[in-house]
């Protein structure tokens, strides 16, 4: 399938449609995810068109998992979890929903599940207090 430049994470890069941005440098940008997991639950992008692991050029890969390590610290700074999940789907069949490359950076609680992935949008003031205490964090 070729590469949908009017998929929504590839509109965010463009600035077509808000985010509550978290981090951005030259090749990514972080911002939460709208529907998250758990209260943190960050998104990292390349800024390349990609649809998938195997499509994005490697340097954007590359970049964006620099900025993945980046936020999951100021993520674990921000919200002292016990763990930080970092996960990468790839089709249809693993779960990816959104055809562009990204990464869940993910704070993760001894005894406490995840949320069900892109099931409930969250309160919109709620992502950007968490947006501002990871940006805080930096």
């Amino acid at each position: 399938m070729p590469y949908d430049k009017d998929n929504i994470f590839a509109r965010i890069v463009r600035g077509e449609i808000p985010c509550h941005k978290v981090y951005e440098d030259t090749d990514t940008l972080a911002f939460m995810d709208i529907m998250p997991q758990a209260e943190g639950h960050t998104l990292v992008v390349p800024k390349a068109a990609g649809e998938d692991i195997f499509t994005t050029p490697p340097d954007s890969v590359a970049a964006a998992i620099r900025t993945a390590q980046k936020v999951a610290r100021a993520i674990k700074k921000a919200f002292s979890p016990p763990g930080v999940m970092v996960a990468q789907l790839n089709g249809p069949a693993a779960g990816q929903s959104v055809f562009h490359l990204h990464f869940h950076v993910i704070p993760r609680y001894t005894g406490k599940d995840l949320g069900i992935h892109a099931a409930d949008p969250a309160d919109p003031a709620a992502l950007a207090a968490h947006a501002a205490r990871i940006r805080a964090a930096l």
